[in-house]
């Protein structure tokens, strides 16, 4: 996803919607033109680059500090920093917005745990193409339109591509776990966007970060140990969780100033493509001619359910006299 996204290969939380219903968060974004967009294009495409690569390292970590080792890791890493940078006011908080990040947390923990669970036993590109099939689903179900069943049957035909037919090109653990993480990815949507309501600035991602980051310690201890202070460990971990969470929320949140939402999203949909790449790169996981195929048809389909969606916002818009 990213991703984040996340990502989430998880999806950033610069953004509640990288790909199911972006324009609701991003409405607010401002285009220069087609030059002046070309700069926050390339923090976007650089954000994407930078999540799949540390998704790409973290599976070389996996041996040494284990899946949940690694998960801990990068959460623990990117929750310190984010809380020195962001410096979140803890006073003043409702029940509810407090009920409001730690579910955020949660969602988030549980995002990157069940997606480093599935990169543990399958490549990276067909994991984050599973794992985008959720947040694909929450825009399809949102925007109630016909049209996005044809989005919805492109998705599906990627997937039945990609496990050749009934998974039996994939490890089906690996197929569940992604397909898992895309359901706490369009969760992670929707309470971030939540989120983001209830706190100023990124103070809600700071907090939601170190809820993740206390939740799953005792995981990661119980898996790695003492694995998880060992410094080569430290060091690549924290490696991994710069170039996956600190670095692309940075040039995210910097491009937003500039790009239209519409654009975003679509660039964010990207993600498995990229993933592919890295996974070729740095992993040496070649894709078949069918795999890179489903690819494209997951990718695709994202894209098409976002321009629909934005689409369908821009009809709904009152005109300005």
């Amino acid at each position: 996803m990213s991703t984040p996204s996340a990502d989430p290969g998880t999806p950033s939380p610069a953004v509640a919607a990288p790909v199911g219903d972006p324009a609701a968060v991003l409405d607010s974004g401002q285009g220069g033109g087609r030059r002046g967009s070309l700069g926050p294009v390339g923090l976007v495409l650089a954000g994407g680059l930078s999540v799949q690569f540390g998704a790409a390292l973290a599976v070389t970590l996996m041996p040494r500090a284990g899946a949940l080792g690694v998960v801990t890791l990068r959460l623990a890493v990117a929750a310190v920093v984010m809380l020195l940078v962001c410096r979140p006011r803890l006073r003043g908080h409702s029940r509810a917005d407090w009920g409001t990040v730690v579910v955020f947390g949660a969602a988030m923990a549980g995002m990157n745990g069940l997606f480093y669970q599935a990169v543990d036993r399958i490549p990276l590109g067909p994991a984050v193409t599973l794992e985008v099939i959720g947040p694909l689903a929450l825009s399809v179900i949102a925007s109630r339109r016909a049209v996005n069943l044809v989005w919805a049957g492109l998705a599906l035909a990627g997937v039945f591509l990609l496990g050749g037919g009934g998974f039996d090109g994939l490890d089906p653990a690996g197929a569940a776990f992604a397909l898992a993480a895309g359901a706490m990815w369009a969760a992670y949507i929707v309470f971030s966007a939540r989120t983001g309501r209830r706190f100023p600035q990124a103070d809600g991602l700071a907090l939601a970060m170190g809820v993740g980051a206390l939740l799953f310690l005792p995981l990661g201890i119980v898996e790695s140990g003492a694995e998880l202070i060992d410094p080569v460990t430290l060091g690549l971990g924290a490696g991994v969780a710069l170039l996956s969470s600190v670095l692309p929320y940075t040039l995210e949140l910097l491009a937003l100033r500039r790009l239209p939402a519409p654009t975003f999203a679509v660039l964010m949909s990207l993600e498995p493509a990229i993933a592919a790449g890295a996974g070729f790169l740095v992993l040496d996981q070649a894709l078949s001619a069918a795999q890179s195929a489903a690819i494209a048809l997951v990718v695709a389909a994202s894209i098409g359910a976002v321009r629909t969606q934005v689409g369908r916002r821009k009809r709904r818009a009152p005109a300005v006299s």
